[in-house]
């Protein structure tokens, strides 16, 4: 996935790289078909892997590392800086949405909530664990301590799809899910909740999660056209322009939505109208972005199933180069340089979504524990005695 999308010019909260970075993604794989009506002891069958979402998802996963490789590039170039600003209106946004596609049949079924725990809360203990320690061992804190209440860097994603996911059933049953979203979205960035459990950034993101369950196959199928990819091309274009315009103009804080609008020092229905208008331009960048993802199978399409390794691993070298100080060397902050680094940072997170990483880490990401859920009860069987 830390990735893993979120906003930027200068942070007046969270310093670039102090631990507050937007993640990214990540990815999760989809849920379970539903069974057969009714049948609620075992779960069916997975459908065939959708080529067209693995693609999307490898990609994003390629652009959250992108992003983590610019930002120390940000303050001596501005061409960085405004790719990492363009990247970030939409990578995060665009993982949310499909991550909201997937969860769309999601309920309390048993087979389910067992998923969410072994590939979702699972990770997030490891992860959150694992990182106190890197940062331990790397000297960035005192001493080493675990808070589960306040995820650091990518874990955020984790928690986020945990209450997104255990939501999911209400926004099937309201009458209008997705403006419901956007107003609890519009609240939460003028409200100061705080930093557990990353709920300013969980909210706020919210709106994406919501109208990606409620989308259909259709919709993506439709942005496929080349209509639809040829009228993405100018907008992607306009939007690069606008991103090296607005680099000294701009608070990129807006884009990784951890701020209300008065700590960012602006009016509370300043918030909401920049709640509403990026919730707008992701949404369009996010379609263009989508609209040239390959819907046939290619060599990365196996990779899509480990963006969430991907994600999660890339944030030990994203924060390590950082506090070992390999962005010090001139050579980096030159044209030349900033192209390898954007290559390697490409390299790196595709080699940590191939199949042999995956199963290296399988027992973190995607464990089955068997002995930590009771047997399913057989079908017919009597209820036991309780006292």
């Amino acid at each position: 996935m830390g990735g893993g999308f979120v906003t930027l010019a200068s942070h007046s909260v969270h310093p670039r790289g102090a631990g507050r970075a937007a993640p990214e993604r990540p990815a999760v794989p989809a849920p379970a078909a539903a069974g057969a009506p009714g049948d609620t002891t075992r779960p069916a069958p997975e459908k065939p892997r959708d080529a067209f979402f693995d693609n999307a998802k490898y990609l994003a996963i390629v652009l959250v590392a992108l992003g983590h490789a610019w930002e120390p590039l940000y303050a001596t170039s501005r061409s960085a800086a405004a790719l990492y600003i363009f990247v970030y209106a939409f990578h995060m946004p665009a993982f949310t949405v499909i991550s909201g596609y997937f969860s769309r049949s999601f309920d309390m079924r048993r087979d389910r909530l067992q998923r969410l725990v072994t590939g979702v809360v699972v990770p997030y203990l490891l992860f959150q664990t694992a990182y106190a320690l890197f940062r331990y061992a790397a000297g960035d804190t005192p001493s080493f301590s675990v808070s589960l209440a306040d995820p650091w860097f990518l874990t955020w994603f984790l928690v986020a799809l945990f209450i997104w996911r255990l939501t999911a059933p209400l926004w099937r049953i309201v009458r209008w899910p997705v403006p419901l979203a956007l107003a609890i979205a519009a609240a939460a960035s003028v409200s100061d909740l705080g930093s557990d459990l990353d709920l300013q950034r969980v909210l706020q993101f919210l709106p994406f999660f919501v109208l990606g369950m409620c989308l259909k196959a259709e919709h993506f199928s439709r942005l496929r056209c080349w209509p639809a990819r040829l009228a993405a091309l100018p907008v992607l274009a306009g939007a690069l322009i606008f991103a090296y315009w607005a680099v000294p103009r701009m608070n990129d804080a807006w884009f990784y939505h951890t701020d209300s609008a008065q700590n960012l020092g602006v009016p509370w229905w300043c918030g909401v109208l920049m709640q509403l208008a990026m919730f707008g331009c992701s949404l369009v960048l996010t379609a263009c972005f989508l609209a040239w993802v390959p819907g046939r199978r290619a060599w990365c399409t196996a990779l899509g199933a480990g963006t969430l390794y991907g994600y999660l691993l890339h944030g030990f070298l994203a924060k390590g180069s950082r506090w070992w100080d390999w962005y010090d060397a001139d050579w980096i902050h030159t044209p030349w340089g900033a192209v390898v680094v954007t290559l390697l940072a490409g390299a790196v997170v595709t080699l940590l979504c191939t199949p042999p990483v995956q199963r290296i880490f399988r027992f973190a990401m995607e464990p089955k524990m068997p002995w930590a859920f009771r047997a399913e009860p057989r079908l017919g069987a009597a209820p036991g005695r309780t006292t």
